[in-house]
């Protein structure tokens, strides 16, 4: 499975749910496990394919379809005669979560792009399983890939993030912000040339349709994310103000800043709560020029795009085609990569890394390896223990859980030593909890001792488990026991309902077997009948939106500077809204506070206190099995590509590379 990289740019991509809306928005199924959420522009191959990457990278999350006709669509606009006067304060270019961002006004580009690359070319990526939806934005369909929750390919921003700054952006959209200086309303100026690709002026009065869209009718996701939003109106046409709680989170803005616009003229006439597969409108770099049901879908860069020159798009969207053909599962897409096929696969499995590319096309020069470095948080990929189911809600029976788990021998035997064993939610960061809790974090814990085990605050972390598997499973089976579970002819039973302890695993693909099976394996050895349920992939999504599941693999990407999108991870309010992040069903009054803490904190040494207290807790509290983290993408193409270097510290952008005309024409791929 592959991680998905900083939220805050996987907020971006299409994974931004895995690598690819800054990362050009990949297809395929996000190596990370369980994204609910797009795929990471600059999402790194950080670990083995996981039974909850997503089938399409920038699929939505689930349920149902309204039967909302257009009117419902319509009653989200406002008039533009709700003229205010605009904010006192300064007009600017850019907004960064702390500090002033690093690109003064007036700079030309980014620094990790060449404005000088050639324009042309095709790239074709691979995107597994199927789709039946263009909209990304959804409960209901499989979105096409190149598309996600922030857009995609299609759709502008009113401001985009810088990939060598932790979370800053810049102007798209919006040619001019200004910040009240209590926080409490942004405003955006519209550049008045914006248009969306009929020709039609980009408005506020689509940012606010858009907004009201989207949190009405779109994604559990969004209502989360816009949560401390209290209001939004139209000053004049080319302006938009949005009124913030007092207690918001200081990247509130910068989410804001995050928002896809949608053409209201072209949705006011459709349901917008319905799957389509027709060619939707937008307004950015490319448009989707064509769809062949279930097996492709094809991007053409708009040459007459509004946006082109703008500083922030210099030397971005170079390539001329963008294809995304659908396989199988990783196994065929790989496979057709070799044959030439395919210009481009991130990879995801440390066994494929190491043997699967040893080919004359390698040797010759002609196919390459790279491995980019990633300085964001690893997050937390694991073994997701659903606990509305009853036999998961003792914390004794999840701790057995996690040390029945063997990392070393998986690594040691399947990865090829590769990874690292992941402990902390917050994992490669300032921001995971260590040692004894002191200080500020301290203090946000001790209002709840008595709510919390005695550990949060006896014991130090990382938790000091066995390491050997011999002694965990001594442990595992003492812990079970404590629960009220016993061994009775080979199976672990309870003594008060004389059930047995069961569970199953939901999986889509068959490679992600081999890394279920050593732990079934060892659960057996203690009396725990555990099985593998792989399904298609439409079953799939569909049971794990209504969290008909006893585990799946998740991931909980995180940035680094984590805010409102941990709501929708944690907090009590999302554990029973279907297609949620919240896979684990965790109700927690404590953790619910600690997660406010965390959204609220106004600096940044409160967010660090925050961030390691709701860890600790979490982590002290056994519910996920944790697996493993590489700080690294790792991505074959053939050798046809130009591209920036150094690369971008904090994400992939895939958007800033090129096609060498000359070396695509002398490629002679599939050698």
């Amino acid at each position: 499975m592959q991680r998905v990289s900083s939220l805050t740019h996987r907020r971006w991509a299409a994974l931004r749910a895995l690598c690819l809306g800054a990362l050009m928005v990949s297809g395929s199924f996000t190596a990370t496990a369980n994204a609910a959420e797009p795929n990471a522009a600059g999402s790194n191959a950080n670990s083995e394919q996981s039974a909850d990457s997503r089938p399409s990278a920038d699929m939505a999350s689930a349920t149902q379809a309204t039967n909302a006709q257009a009117t419902s669509a319509q009653a989200t606009s406002i008039p533009t005669s709700n003229v205010q006067t605009p904010l006192g304060v300064p007009t600017v270019h850019g907004l960064a979560i702390y500090g002033e961002p690093a690109h003064k006004p007036g700079f030309t580009h980014f620094p990790y792009v060449n404005p000088e690359a050639p324009v042309g070319g095709r790239m074709t990526r691979a995107a597994i399983g199927s789709f039946d939806s263009t909209n990304p934005f959804i409960l209901k369909g499989n979105s096409v890939a190149g598309l996600n929750y922030f857009g995609g390919l299609i759709y502008d921003t009113l401001m985009i993030p810088s990939a060598d700054e932790p979370f800053t952006e810049y102007g798209l959209l919006a040619s001019g912000v200004r910040l009240a200086e209590d926080r409490s309303a942004i405003e955006f100026d519209i550049d008045h040339r914006a248009r969306f690709h009929d020709g039609v002026a980009v408005t506020a009065e689509d940012i606010v349709f858009t907004y009201r869209l989207l949190k009405d009718e779109g994604l559990p996701f969004f209502k989360s994310y816009y949560h401390d939003v209290t209001g939004v109106s139209v000053i004049d046409a080319d302006t938009v103000r949005f009124e913030m709680a007092p207690d918001a989170a200081r990247e509130l803005p910068l989410i804001i800043g995050q928002l896809p616009v949608l053409p209201e003229h072209y949705w006011k006439s459709r349901d917008f709560t319905r799957a389509t597969l027709e060619l939707p409108l937008g307004s950015g770099p490319y448009r989707m020029a064509s769809l062949d049901a279930g097996r492709q879908v094809r991007y053409e860069r708009v040459d007459d795009y509004w946006g082109k020159d703008l500083p922030v798009n210099k030397g971005r969207h170079n390539i001329q085609t963008l294809v995304y053909d659908y396989y199988r599962d990783q196994t065929v897409s790989l496979e057709a990569f070799k044959a030439g096929s395919i210009d481009l696969h991130v990879e995801s499995s440390a066994k494929n890394w190491a043997t699967a590319y040893d080919t004359p096309a390698l040797h010759k020069g002609r196919l390459k390896k790279l491995e980019v470095p990633d300085s964001n948080p690893a997050g937390m990929q694991g073994f997701v223990l659903n606990e509305r189911r009853e036999r998961f809600q003792d914390p004794r029976v999840r701790e057995a859980l996690a040390l029945v788990f063997d990392f070393d021998w998986i690594n040691r035997n399947l990865f090829y030593g590769a990874y690292q064993q992941t402990h902390s939610y917050f994992e490669n960061s300032d921001m995971a909890a260590d040692g004894m809790p002191t200080g500020k974090e301290l203090a946000l814990l001790e209002p709840f001792k008595d709510e919390l085990p005695s550990a949060v605050f006896d014991k130090p972390l990382p938790i000091d488990e066995p390491q050997e598997l011999r002694p965990r499973l001594r442990k595992a089976l003492g812990l079970l026991r404590e629960a009220g579970y016993e061994v009775v002819k080979g199976q672990l039973v309870s003594r008060s309902s004389g059930k047995p302890l069961t569970l199953e695993v939901l999986n889509y693909d068959t490679q992600f077997e081999r890394i279920i099976q050593p732990w079934i394996r060892n659960l057996a050895r203690i009396g725990i009948k555990a099985r593998i349920r792989t399904v298609d992939v439409n079953q799939y999504i569909n049971r794990r939106r209504s969290f008909d599941f006893d585990v799946v693999v998740g991931s909980y990407p995180q940035s680094n500077s984590p805010g409102s999108e941990q709501r929708e991870y944690w907090t009590s309010d999302y554990a029973d809204v279907a297609g949620s992040r919240n896979l684990i069903g965790l109700k927690s009054p404590v953790v619910d506070t600690l997660t406010d803490a965390l959204i609220q904190a106004q600096t940044r040494e409160d967010l660090l206190s925050a961030t390691r207290a709701l860890d600790r807790v979490l982590r002290w509290g056994f519910h996920v099995v944790p697996q493993w983290h590489l700080a690294a993408t790792r991505i074959a193409l053939w050798n046809k590509f130009g591209y920036p270097q150094p690369f971008p510290e904090y994400q992939l952008s895939l958007d800033s590379w090129w096609i060498e005309p000359d070396k695509d024409a002398s490629l002679e791929p599939g050698e």
